[in-house]
């Protein structure tokens, strides 16, 4: 059995979990996420917490390895409808700047012309001093995805340090070229 698979899932007063044999249902205070499950693995509520089990039949490689990550994606969404999740952008470069203009986010990147991205409707966007974007989520997934996806525009370059970067992201700067 995976180790962490094996540990058990707490459910806080405010969420409400609901289990089939293939699928998982959780409601919570920021929305609903639901996720379905594969058949080697069970579910068992228990008072306040959520266990997975293997199915006594299947213990392979693969399966205990569904069973670690199964138990963590459930767990990160009893997280994220409870208290949400978080991920801050920063942009740094010379007219580099950040605005929501609607349902979209519009970026300045230097480039000839305005990035313009859509925002998915599970997202909230702040922009802060048009260079730090703050991002809030219930679904840890697509937070990640949505935030690889405007870090995509301008990676942080290690010569400068201009680019999009996550917050307390450190780069490793190189040496430019010496003069002799």
């Amino acid at each position: 059995m995976s180790r962490i698979g094996k540990l058990p899932i707490t459910i806080p007063e405010n969420v409400d979990v609901k289990c089939n044999q293939s699928e998982v249902t959780v409601k919570g205070k920021f929305g609903t996420l639901q996720t379905n499950i594969p058949d080697t693995l069970t579910i068992i509520e228990e008072a306040g917490t959520l266990k997975l089990d293997l199915k006594l039949t299947e213990n392979t490689k693969n399966v205990r390895a569904l069973h670690g990550l199964y138990r963590t994606l459930i767990n990160n969404m009893v997280i994220g409808v409870s208290t949400q999740f978080e991920l801050t952008l920063t942009l740094k470069g010379v007219g580099y700047r950040a605005a929501v203009q609607g349902k979209d986010i519009v970026l300045s990147l230097g480039y000839s012309h305005p990035v313009k991205m859509e925002i998915p409707k599970d997202v909230s966007v702040e922009v802060v001093q048009n260079t730090t974007i703050n991002l809030k989520s219930c679904d840890k997934a697509l937070l990640g995805l949505f935030a690889a996806n405007i870090r995509a525009w301008r990676k942080p370059e290690p010569y400068k340090g201009k680019g999009i970067l996550y917050k307390n992201e450190q780069i490793l700067r190189k040496a430019g070229k010496s003069a002799k």
